[in-house]
Formats: C-alpha cells, structure tokens, sequence
C-alpha cells in the first residue's frame, strides 16, 4: 500500500453553501485538495497509470487529481475527508488486476453440449402437427 506524503498535496480553501449557521458566509470551509499524479515520485508507474485511469474526470490534462470536500461544517474535517478520498484511490490503484488465463472447453463438454442440443432438437420436432395419410 502506497503512502502519499501531505508535502505533495496542495491545499485551498474556500466557502461552501450547505449548512454552517451564521459562519457560512464568512468562513472558507470547503476544501479543493491538488495532488500532482503525473509527477508524484511516491508513486511507481503502473500504480500512476491505474490511478489516473481511476481519476476519471477529477483528473486535469497536467496530470493533477482534484478533490474538492465540502460535506463537514470544519475545514479540518473537510481536510481529513479529502486526503482519505485521495487514499482509497491510491489503495485501489495499488492492487493489480488479476487477468484470467483464456481456456478452451474440453471435448467432452463439447459433446455434452451437442448432445443435449439434439435432443431438444428431437423434443421441438415432436410437437409439430402429426403427419397424417393424405
């Protein structure tokens, strides 16, 4: 698991709308955290590359990662919101896919198969009209 040091992430705060009583006007609570992936030298390349792909649209053409946070009343615990965010990105990016290994059927489930196609073939053709002496 891969460990983002806080001297790479870049802060900026701002005033949010949603509750806050009589502070929402006057204090920058929100928080837009930037995180440098292209550049980052605690990340190792094929986590980089999952980890932008993961980014999707909160990935910048430089190659930043912004998070914005605005969901608690303090900036402290927006903050805390936005790193942990960051966090269960890089987590999930730090676990390679498992590739299946491609197979082919055997030759007895080929005939299995077969088989019962046939055989509901010979049931269908069954329930067709009797043919009659005419």
């Amino acid at each position: 698991m891969t460990v983002i040091p806080e001297s790479e992430l870049e802060f900026r705060f701002f005033r949010a709308g949603g509750p806050g009583g009589q502070n929402v006007n006057k204090v920058s609570t929100a928080v837009q955290m930037r995180f440098d992936a292209r550049n980052s030298p605690s990340l190792t390349e094929p986590v980089r590359a999952r980890l932008m792909k993961l980014a999707g649209s909160r990935l910048t053409l430089d190659g930043v990662i912004l998070i914005t946070a605005v969901r608690h009343r303090t900036q402290e615990r927006n903050r805390a919101d936005a790193i942990e965010r960051l966090q269960g990105l890089v987590d999930k990016a730090s676990v390679a896919p498992v590739y299946r290994v491609p197979t082919r059927p055997t030759r007895a489930s080929k005939e299995r198969r077969l088989e019962g196609k046939a055989k509901r073939s010979t049931i269908k053709s069954d329930r067709g009209r009797p043919a009659g002496d005419d």
